[in-house]
Formats: C-alpha cells, sequence, structure tokens
C-alpha cells in the first residue's frame, strides 16, 4: 500500500510560480516508484502533467507545459516534486500526484496504480 499526500497548491497571478510536493509513504522503498503529475481542471478529464522515472529519474513532460514546469524526487525524502514556472489561467486544476511501481514513465492514467487526494492549484489573469 502507498500513500500520497500533495502539498503547495493555492492562488498564483498568472506569470508566477508554485511549487508542488507529494510525500508518499510505503512498504516498497520510495525510489522503486515512478512518480507522475496529473491534472485535471473543472468539467475536464484528468491529464498527464509530468512523470519521472524510478530507476534513472528520466523525465518526461505534457507539451503544454514542457519548458515552465520541471519535475524531480528526492529520494532520502521520499518525495517528488512539481516546480511550476510561468503559470497561465490554464493551468488551473486539480493536481494529483501518482506511482508506478517500477513503471517506465507512462502518460497513461491506467498505469498508475496509487493516487494522492490532490491539490488546487488556481492561476488568475
Amino acid at each position: 500500500q502507498v500513500q500520497l499526500v500533495e502539498s503547495g497548491g493555492g492562488l498564483v497571478q498568472a506569470g508566477g510560480s508554485l511549487r508542488l510536493s507529494c510525500a508518499a509513504s510505503s512498504v516498497r522503498p520510495f525510489s522503486q516508484f515512478t512518480m507522475g503529475w496529473f491534472r485535471q481542471a473543472p468539467g475536464k478529464e484528468r491529464k498527464f502533467v509530468a512523470a519521472i522515472t524510478w530507476g534513472g529519474g528520466s523525465t518526461n513532460y505534457a507539451d503544454s507545459v514542457k519548458d515552465r514546469f520541471t519535475i524531480s524526487r528526492d529520494n532520502a525524502k521520499n518525495t517528488v516534486y512539481l516546480q511550476m514556472n510561468s503559470l497561465k489561467p490554464e493551468d488551473t486544476a486539480v493536481y494529483y500526484c501518482a506511482a508506478d511501481l517500477l513503471g517506465s514513465g507512462s502518460v497513461v492514467e491506467s498505469s498508475y496504480e496509487h493516487w494522492g487526494q490532490g491539490t488546487q492549484v488556481t492561476v488568475s489573469s
């Protein structure tokens, strides 16, 4: 069983920055999990944002956030981060952290076995 707790969401003006954190607790070592961030805007489906793999820490980003968002992980702290810069109103969504044991960094939601409860990010224009 894996428990994921997101934090760091909030209200920010367009052009601003936020850093999301996701703290994980699990019987298995955190380093064995590929970690992903997804987001769901009001009335829309949940979509892939970024992922970082369990091994070498390879990263993968949605085109809409590339060059603005950075995913990173600290295995010693069992935490994954999403640094979000140059935020736009269209980034407004609930952001979810997800874990995939020994995963490849998939963009597919169903590849991830464990999910957090989400944190709200609102970007005002």
